[in-house]
């Protein structure tokens, strides 16, 4: 049931935040399943990825596309159709919307307006990537995707005083560059642990400094989904 500040309770529907597999399909959890299957609507980022797993769970929901470059432009329609009484699912690629992928505006405007928004537990990538990193884990920030140009070297040399455990998304494209900066930045001999292809059959974590890995992954090319780990700033 929807808390006070829901102005149109008993009309309008909810909004479900779904967390999706980011690699593994059994990491879908049976409440995402019951939600997904129970919706008027669902929204996706790429309709074609979303779409082959819907059909693995016999999930027949209405599917329309929901991204970055459109969000903007049909955020104020979503809200009206919701309010108007329909329920609606928004699901990402993999993991859980909002997490450096399309989520917030929609959140944002939901909990504007008094509409009911609730997220179910699941799927992220680097809560396993994290805790399966050894290091610590009480006390991290979570930095998404370093600027790709504009920014990006304020942004490094901002963290690297950072006594928290720094969590971030990554390109294979970019990774063996973004290591070396790093490495310029906080220290060739900082420690860092590079989570590769979380929960699918080739996971593979990489340890080591960053002086270390910089080389490994120099030599061996990195593929697939990756996020990186990297220890906070010591007492010295």
């Amino acid at each position: 049931m929807a808390d006070g500040n829901n102005r149109t309770e008993g009309k309008a529907g909810r909004l479900y935040i779904v967390p999706t597999p980011v690699g593994n399909m059994e990491d879908m959890t049976f409440r995402a399943v019951n939600v997904l299957k129970s919706v008027d609507l669902i929204l996706a980022e790429d309709t074609r990825t979303s779409s082959v797993l819907l059909r693995h769970y016999d999930i027949h929901a209405r599917l329309e596309s929901h991204h970055k470059f459109n969000e903007h432009k049909t955020v104020s329609v979503i809200r009206d159709r919701i309010l108007s009484g329909l329920d609606v699912a928004l699901i990402s690629d993999a993991g859980t919307p909002g997490i450096s992928d399309p989520g917030f505006l929609l959140v944002r405007t939901c909990v504007a307006e008094g509409i009911e928004v609730q997220t179910l537990p699941g799927a992220t990538a680097f809560v396993p990537a994290l805790v399966s990193s050894g290091f610590p884990c009480d006390r991290f920030c979570f930095e998404g995707f370093l600027p790709v140009k504009k920014g990006r070297q304020t942004k490094l040399k901002m963290l690297a005083a950072e006594e928290r455990t720094m969590v971030f998304y990554e390109s294979p494209y970019r990774l063996v560059k973004t290591l070396g900066q790093m490495a310029e930045y906080f220290g060739p001999g900082r420690r860092c642990s590079v989570a590769r292809e979380i929960s699918k059959i080739h996971e593979e974590h990489m340890r080591g400094t960053l002086e270390e890995v910089t080389a490994w992954y120099t030599e061996h090319e990195p593929k697939g989904e990756i996020v990186l780990i990297v220890a906070g700033a010591g007492p010295e």
